[in-house]
């Protein structure tokens, strides 16, 4: 049974989530990775720190992980003061961050080396349903592994065992790649119908009824570029770091994707002008760009 957790990484999304344990009951300790505010804050909601990863591992059941990229994992696994650098045999780590999976797998076969449990759980929501506990979270994992960590994931939102270490970090890839492709699609359409003079507010509710009706046009746009701001959201440079990952495991595999490769030039030419920490709907700039606006 899985009571005390050590956690890494109190970004936008992990501070939440660390929040959500500590709610749930589960004795929290963490380390500071960039952010001390965020620590500080948990700290008066009872989460407790340690100096380092090798220290959080020493006297912990699991360790989350919530960091940027694979090498920020790494670091956290491997560096001098990293988790193996305390673990004990029996210990399961947890990581919630979106990577490749083919870096999962290695993860998971260094850590396999040491009688260490890998479980790979990205999660989707954003940071709002982070605070609520509601996340959706892709878990590639051993039964056995997914069995024991199931109650720490229902802590932060609803855990799908999709298959084996690797897997839930390609079910999340294919998520980001779908919600890369769509937005662009969305940006494209709705410019195309504003060169043309057409009643932005027309086309989105006749397209809510039609086939083309998707989640971004109907929940995501109304909030960022057509409400005038792309602040916020989720950053265009974590979904091209999210695209680089499906690529790179799509490369392995000999699996051609021309749309994701042109989508990620696209946001990577967007965040090359500036707009990499925008909201990734700021990709509509491309199209505006010449429209007179």
């Amino acid at each position: 049974m899985i009571a005390r957790i050590g956690f890494i990484g109190l970004g936008a999304m992990g501070e939440p989530m660390a929040a959500a344990l500590r709610r749930a009951g589960y004795d929290v300790r963490a380390s500071v990775y960039r952010r001390r505010d965020a620590l500080d804050r948990l700290r008066e909601a009872g989460v407790t720190e340690a100096a380092d990863p090798a220290e959080l591992a020493g006297t912990s059941d699991a360790v989350v992980l919530c960091v940027p990229d694979a090498p920020q994992v790494d670091d956290a696994l491997f560096g001098p003061r990293g988790v193996t650098a305390g673990a004990r045999a029996g210990l399961v780590v947890v990581d919630m961050s979106t990577i490749s999976p083919v870096a999962s797998r290695v993860f998971a076969a260094r850590l396999a080396e040491r009688h260490i449990d890998f479980v790979d759980a990205p999660v989707s929501g954003g940071p709002v349903r982070a605070r609520q506990g509601t996340l959706t979270i892709m878990v590639g994992a051993s039964p056995a592994a997914f069995e024991r960590t199931e109650p720490v994931l229902r802590a932060m939102g609803t855990p799908h065992h999709v298959g084996p270490v690797g897997m839930g970090e390609t079910v999340k890839l294919v998520n980001q790649i779908i919600i890369a492709n769509v937005m662009i699609a969305n940006a494209e359409g709705l410019v195309f119908a504003k060169r043309a003079g057409a009643d932005l507010g027309a086309v989105r509710a006749v397209l809510g009824s039609a086939t083309a009706s998707n989640y971004i046009l109907a929940e995501w746009l109304p909030k960022t570029w057509l409400a005038g701001s792309f602040d916020g959201g989720f950053a265009m440079d974590l979904l091209r770091k999210d695209l680089a990952a499906a690529l790179d495991a799509a490369r392995t595999m000999s699996h051609p994707m021309p749309a994701t490769g042109l989508a990620y030039q696209l946001y990577t030419t967007r965040s090359a002008r500036g707009d990499g920490a925008l909201d990734y709907s700021a990709i509509v700039k491309e199209y505006e760009y010449n429209d007179g606006s």
